[in-house]
């Protein structure tokens, strides 16, 4: 089955922001980080909250509260080779499914997913599962992400060292 098959019969916002999600899972297990970044509105949010409930990023301690100079920071540290996290990086391969849509408009697309992330390193394997909310806008440029919340199930653990973007 197709992706356009998988799509087909969806309202055509929701349809748009499927396929945009799935191009970003797609640039970020190719490390593509460059291509990454110019998916995002120069305003938008990478957020990782350590809080599964919290929803004031800003107020509380969050694993990642990134605007765009923070990513391009995170971008410039994963990808320079002299982090520890960076050294031997993980190969990643994510699925991205159950998509929910929270708003629907020709402009504006809220929607949330769940995000199954296996990394492999040093010759094992680490399971990162998520539930995920993307706010995107579409724009005449193409849609850019304005947010991207990624609530890891166990974020009240202790985790290891991340050396790529959920």
């Amino acid at each position: 089955m197709s992706q356009q098959d998988t799509l087909q019969g969806l309202p055509a916002p929701m349809a748009r922001a499927i396929a945009f999600i799935w191009k970003e899972a797609e640039l970020l297990d190719r490390k593509d980080y460059a291509a990454w970044q110019d998916l995002w509105s120069e305003d938008g949010y990478y957020v990782v909250p350590i809080d599964p409930e919290t929803t004031d990023y800003a107020a509380t301690l969050n694993y990642a509260y990134d605007n765009a100079h923070m990513r391009k920071i995170r971008i410039e540290r994963l990808t320079s080779g002299h982090a520890m996290s960076a050294v031997d990086a993980a190969a990643t391969v994510r699925t991205v499914s159950r998509f929910a849509p929270v708003h629907l408009s020709e402009e504006l697309v809220e929607i949330n997913s769940a995000q199954v992330l296996v990394g492999y390193k040093r010759q094992q394997h680490t399971m990162f599962v998520a539930n995920v909310t993307h706010r995107l806008r579409f724009t005449p440029q193409g849609p850019k992400i304005e947010q991207k919340v990624i609530r890891l199930i166990n974020s009240m653990d202790s985790l290891n060292a991340l050396g790529f973007l959920l």
